[in-house]
């Protein structure tokens, strides 16, 4: 029987609780990336054209921070999926501890 255990015991949890960690983080930047924080206009890139486009003032932001709220969200799932992975190296060292040799 082939083994799919790639991690040991400790790094497998340590991974684990980044993982939920970088969930929560970006899932929260996320929301607030999408809902226009002013806080965070700071991390928005925006182009000097942005700021000078008359026509048009705040679409260009918003489109700006809706655009790095989508990237939280697929880094969350990113997370999310590297959180599962991380589990099911739990388990099977878990498993792996009590088979008897």
């Amino acid at each position: 029987m082939a083994s799919f255990i790639f991690c040991g015991p400790k790094m497998a949890a340590c991974m684990l609780v980044l993982s939920m960690w970088g969930v929560i983080m970006l899932a929260m930047l996320g929301i607030f990336f999408t809902i226009h924080s002013a806080v965070l206009i700071e991390d928005v890139p925006l182009k000097e054209e942005d700021h000078q486009d008359l026509q048009n003032p705040l679409q260009n932001a918003y489109a700006a921070y809706n655009q790095v709220g989508y990237n939280c969200f697929i880094a969350a799932g990113i997370y999310v999926v590297i959180g599962f992975v991380s589990f099911i190296q739990v388990r099977l060292n878990k498993r792996n501890e009590y088979l008897v040799r």
